[in-house]
C-alpha cells in the first residue's frame, strides 16, 4: 500500500492545470447507458472512481476506450444484464446512478444498493421515491433495488423535502426517456447539475432550468450520441487554493472556471489571502507567507461554501491566527478528519456538527491515515504547511479523486513523493 511523505515548510509557486470535475465525470458516464450511439467525453479525468465507473459499464455491456488520457468513448449499442452487483457498487456511491438509466432504457433493473466513504448515512431513499414517482414499482431484496418499469416512465412532479445532488441528477438521468415532462422542485443548483444537462440536451432531450431550483426535463423516446467537455473540478481547484493560503506562494491555476467558486474566495479573502481571477479560465492566489487570520465557516448547498473543501479549510485555519467555528450542515460524520489533523498539533474540538479550531504558531510532522478522500487532501495541507516529515498513510482514498496530486505539488516546489510499502 502506497503512502506520501511530506517534508513541510516550501511556499508553492508556478502554474498548476486543473482535471475534469471527478463528479460530473461520473454521472456523464451513466448517461452512455441512455443511448445505442457513442458518447464522447473529453477533458476525462483518470481517477480510481472513474476507472470503477468504467469497469461498472463494461459489465453492463458497454464498450469503454480511451484515447490521449483524456478522452473516453462510452458506446451502449446493446447492453448486457441489467444487473448491477454488490462487488461492482460497494466502493463508490455515484455506481447507484446506473439505475435510473438501466431502468428507463430497458424496463428493467437489479442495482446493488451502494457503499462509499463513510461520511455519513447518506441514503438513496430520494432517489428511489423520484424513479417512483415516475412509475418505477421497486422493491428492496437482500441488498439491491430491483425495478421494474413495463410500460416505461413517465414524467412527474418531483419536489425534493431537501435539496440531495445525486437525487437531482438520478431523476434527470431517468427523466429523458420517460413519456411527457418531470419537473423538479427544490433541485440541486451545482454546476456539475448544469454540466449534465448541457450534455443531456446535446443528445436529443430539453432540459431547461439546471442550475436553478426547478428543472424541466421533456422525455424523448430515444436520445443520440454526442461529444460534450467534462466541466473542470472545482474542488480540485479550491484545493490548490488552499495549498497556497495553507504555505504561502504566489499560483496561477489554470482550466477552473473562478464562478464556480465564489464563497471559497469569500472566505479566502476573509482570511486575508488575494484572488485573482484572470479571465474566464485562471485564478491567481497570493499568500504572502505570514499566517492566515481565522474566519468562521458554515458549509452550504450550492452556491454556498462546499462541504468538499470543508477539511482542506480547516487545515489552513489549523495555523491561522485566533480562533474559527466551522459548522458541517451537509454531512454528519465528516470531521474524521480532525484527529488526524491535532497528530500534527492542530488544537481541534469537535462538538457534533460544528468544530472550534484554535490556530497554532506551527505544526510539526507525524504519520497520519486518510480516512475518506476530503480529509485525506486536508492532511496533505497540513502536511506541507508543517515542520518536519508528515507520513499520510492509506492515499488510495486521495487516488480517487485527485490525479497526480504529488507531481503537482512537487512542481509548485512542495517536498514530496510517493514511496511504495517496501520503501
Amino acid at each position: 500500500m502506497d503512502r506520501i511523505l511530506i517534508n513541510g515548510g516550501n511556499p508553492l509557486t508556478g502554474t498548476v492545470r486543473i482535471n475534469g470535475a471527478k463528479n460530473s465525470a461520473l454521472k456523464l458516464m451513466a448517461a452512455a447507458l441512455l443511448t445505442d450511439e457513442p458518447l464522447t467525453l473529453t477533458n476525462m479525468p483518470d481517477l480510481a472512481d472513474t476507472r470503477f465507473m468504467a469497469h461498472l459499464l463494461a459489465h453492463l455491456g458497454v464498450a469503454v476506450t480511451r484515447k490521449n488520457g483524456t478522452q473516453m468513448t462510452l458506446h451502449a449499442k446493446k447492453l448486457a444484464e441489467p444487473f448491477a452487483p454488490y462487488d461492482l457498487v460497494r466502493k463508490m456511491r455515484a455506481t447507484f446512478n446506473v439505475l435510473g438509466p438501466l431502468l428507463a432504457r430497458h424496463g428493467t433493473a437489479r442495482v446493488s444498493l451502494p457503499g462509499g466513504c463513510a461520511i455519513g448515512a447518506r441514503p438513496v431513499d430520494l432517489h428511489l421515491k423520484a424513479l417512483e414517482a415516475m412509475g418505477a414499482q421497486i422493491d428492496l431484496v437482500e441488498g439491491y433495488a430491483v425495478a421494474l418499469a413495463p410500460t416505461g416512465l413517465h414524467g412527474a412532479h418531483i419536489s425534493f423535502p431537501f435539496v440531495s445532488v445525486g437525487a437531482t441528477e438520478h431523476a434527470m438521468l431517468a427523466a429523458v426517456l420517460a413519456q411527457g415532462e418531470t419537473v423538479l422542485d427544490n433541485a440541486a443548483r451545482e454546476p456539475e447539475i448544469a454540466d449534465l444537462a448541457n450534455c443531456l440536451n446535446a443528445m436529443g432531450t430539453q432540459i431547461e432550468g439546471a442550475g436553478s431550483a426547478s428543472i424541466s426535463i421533456k422525455g424523448v423516446g430515444s436520445l443520440g450520441g454526442t461529444e460534450h467537455r467534462v466541466m473542470p473540478d472545482r474542488i480540485e481547484a479550491g484545493t490548490y487554493a488552499l495549498a497556497v493560503a495553507a504555505t504561502g506562494g504566489n499560483v496561477l491555476i489554470e482550466n477552473c472556471d473562478p464562478a464556480h467558486l465564489g464563497a471559497l474566495w469569500d472566505r479566502m479573502r476573509a482570511i486575508g489571502v488575494t484572488t485573482e481571477p484572470q479571465g474566464v479560465d485562471s485564478v491567481r492566489i497570493i499568500q504572502n507567507g505570514d499566517r492566515c487570520s481565522a474566519a468562521d465557516l458554515e458549509t452550504q448547498a450550492y452556491p454556498g461554501f462546499p462541504t468538499d473543501l470543508q477539511a482542506q479549510f480547516m487545515a489552513v485555519m489549523c495555523r491561522a491566527n485566533g480562533a474559527s467555528i466551522i459548522r458541517e450542515t451537509i454531512f454528519e460524520n465528516r470531521f474524521m478528519h480532525a484527529p488526524e489533523l491535532s497528530r500534527l498539533g492542530a488544537d481541534i474540538t469537535v462538538h457534533g456538527r460544528e468544530a472550534v479550531v484554535r490556530g497554532v504558531p506551527e505544526l510539526h510532522g507525524a504519520p497520519v491515515m486518510a480516512t475518506d478522500l476530503r480529509a485525506s487532501v486536508s492532511l496533505v495541507i497540513a502536511g506541507l504547511a508543517a515542520q518536519g516529515q508528515t507520513e499520510v498513510n492509506r492515499i488510495y482514498h486521495l487516488d480517487r479523486g485527485f490525479e497526480g496530486l504529488e507531481r503537482k505539488l512537487g512542481a509548485l516546489g512542495a517536498n514530496i513523493k510517493r514511496v511504495s510499502e517496501a520503501g
